[in-house]
């Protein structure tokens, strides 16, 4: 993204440089190491991991150029095994961050364009490695006669591992091993809001959006795919799960101004913008740096992870995408 004056860059897209603050920054320093499993890179890792990792050489060989995962390894079941008793042991030393929101539900690992799942980690650990993320999530919303375009968001329970009393949208999840897309997003809305029934029929598929955080937990490559709700007047959401501890109906300026605040989880912000610009209420005539919001809502995550020219750029210190 070209550079611009910081006096003209909007709030809208301060936030949208926040939830990219790695693709943005990050990415281009060189200071990651490309993960490769069988012969594909599928993550970047920090030096912060690699320390850790070092301890490993039987399962991970780190080199000056990159990080393989023992090419001895040949199948799903035995990669999977292996990580995984690596990251019990890391569990149980209580010393990073990311595994003390132990899951104990597990994400694919794939390459972009390589329809075989390599293995499955633990959700918690995921962002160690730099692994892209794939999640859904739901907007709620409504036409109140008097107040317009109107939104549902909830507050997540404060005992949630990640972000916890974080205000989030109406309903979301990850992508767990075993799920599809749409039988996620419908577990989730009945679990988290008490959708059920003829209304979650209504549903309606509204693409994805991608960006690339970093956060002291690791990194976070993320694909959300989006649906919409358009819900009753008299509908009122209840949380069947735990997870949530209220929800609240805003108005679309309310949202923004939510979305703005530290109250707000900052990956959820992508989806609630799209959203918005979809409907209309974030447009070009309204929004000074529109093209370039619209772009940190859709960032090439395919394309990211491209080693080998990945590990020379890093060697060689970064470089253009």
């Amino acid at each position: 993204m070209k550079e611009m004056n910081p006096e003209n860059i909007s709030e809208l897209l301060k936030l949208a440089r926040k939830f990219n603050c790695f693709y943005l920054s990050g990415l281009h320093q060189g200071l990651c190491k490309p993960f490769i499993v069988a012969g594909h890179q599928v993550g970047l890792i920090r030096s912060d991991v690699m320390k850790h990792l070092h301890r490993f050489p039987e399962v991970f060989r780190i080199t000056g150029k990159l990080v393989e995962l023992n090419p001895a390894f040949r199948d799903y079941k035995e990669r999977t095994t292996k990580v995984a008793d690596i990251l019990m042991k890391l569990r149980k030393e209580n010393e990073i961050c990311a595994l003390k929101g132990w899951r104990d539900e597990c994400f694919e690992v794939s390459a972009p364009f390589f329809n075989e799942s390599l293995l499955e980690m633990d959700r918690s650990a995921i962002c160690l490695f730099g692994i892209r993320n794939y999640g859904v999530s739901v907007t709620g919303y409504l036409f109140h006669p008097n107040k317009g375009l109107c939104i549902w968001l909830q507050q997540r329970s404060f005992t949630k591992q990640t972000w916890p009393g974080k205000w989030d949208c109406f309903v979301s999840g990850g992508l767990a091993v075993g799920y599809g897309i749409l039988e996620t997003t419908i577990k989730e809305a009945a679990e988290e809001a008490s959708v059920e029934g003829e209304l979650v029929k209504k549903l309606v598929p509204a693409g994805c959006v991608s960006f690339y955080f970093e956060s002291e937990r690791g990194l976070f490559p993320n694909t959300e795919y989006t649906y919409d709700l358009e819900l009753p007047l008299d509908f009122v959401p209840k949380n069947a799960d735990g997870e949530v501890e209220s929800f609240e109906l805003l108005t679309a300026e309310e949202c923004i101004q939510r979305a703005l605040s530290p109250q707000f989880k900052t990956t959820s912000a992508p989806v609630l913008i799209d959203f918005l610009i979809r409907k209309g209420y974030i447009n070009p005539e309204n929004e000074p740096n529109y093209r370039y919001l619209v772009e940190l809502l859709h960032v090439p995550l395919q394309s990211i992870y491209n080693w080998p020219y990945t590990a020379v750029s890093a060697v060689n210190g970064g470089g253009e995408e």
